[in-house]
């Protein structure tokens, strides 16, 4: 495997998309967003501004968990598929490259692409917090904001084996679309809706473990408790054990979904 050549593949991926203006779209739609959920995410509590560092993480959190998957989705979708249906497949795999070379170079050019949209579009927030909190606020903060990459990185990886399994755009499209509904509003409803119909009986620690299943869920609990105050603020946090209350176990998680489905892509994608 050739890292010149895939890092060629990411550069040009990468450049399509500056080039395109996705990325400042992105980054604005994102700015926006934060600044006004920022100021006004503890309209509820009576609070408007800066007040705290957890409550500016609670309020960004259902923002990012609704917004990143849909946008890494539709980033994705069409790598590989979109390749096929202009017929460009076939002349990329004629050169010298392995598809395994193609498959990464798309990821990464996709994936730097995600990520400077996403650290752009929180960066003003980043810098008004350590304005007013220091170092200590942009800490967390930053945390925060690696979470978020993550958590886009993983669903850009569902994306792209879509478009590998697919073979038309068109399904690829509503597959992505499929996989945001499902992650992000039936998901945790359809736990819910076990719960209750068992009267709680396989509740508890089981109920906790499924939500590992879902990458918004693995992101809501590591932001949930990556500090004490948000901790108390979700009552999501009732029900997680504490063995499952760690960062690193729930980043560790979050790596395996951005890992197992690229593994996936690749293995299809060969055969």
């Amino acid at each position: 495997m050739e890292w010149s050549q895939i890092f060629t593949l990411a550069a040009k991926e990468f450049r399509d998309r500056i080039r395109n203006r996705w990325v400042l779209a992105v980054a604005l739609v994102f700015t926006v967003f934060s600044l006004v959920i920022t100021y006004l995410g503890g309209a509820q509590q009576g609070q408007i501004g800066l007040k705290s560092v957890e409550l500016t993480i609670t309020s960004l959190v259902s923002l990012v968990i609704y917004l990143i998957p849909l946008i890494a989705l539709l980033l994705g979708f069409d790598a590989i598929v979109g390749e096929r249906e202009r017929g460009s497949l076939d002349l990329l795999l004629a050169l010298p490259i392995t598809r395994m070379e193609l498959l990464l170079g798309k990821y990464l050019g996709l994936a730097s692409a995600l990520t400077l949209s996403t650290t752009a579009g929180f960066s003003l927030v980043a810098i008004l917090l350590y304005q007013q909190f220091s170092w200590p606020g942009l800490f967390h903060y930053l945390g925060f904001m690696i979470s978020s990459v993550l958590l886009g990185l993983a669903f850009l990886s569902l994306a792209v084996f879509m478009s590998v399994v697919a073979r038309e755009r068109t399904r690829a499209s509503g597959l992505a679309i499929a996989l945001w509904f499902f992650f992000v509003l039936v998901f945790d409803l359809l736990l819910l809706g076990a719960l209750v119909s068992t009267g709680g009986s396989y509740g508890g620690d089981i109920f906790a473990y499924a939500l590992l299943l879902n990458p918004a869920d693995v992101f809501r609990i590591l932001n949930v408790f990556s500090l004490e105050d948000v901790r108390t603020l979700y009552g999501l946090s009732s029900i997680i054990p504490p063995a499952l209350a760690k960062p690193w176990m729930m980043g560790s998680v979050m790596l395996a979904w951005i890992i197992v489905p690229l593994a996936l892509a690749r293995w299809r994608f060969k055969s």
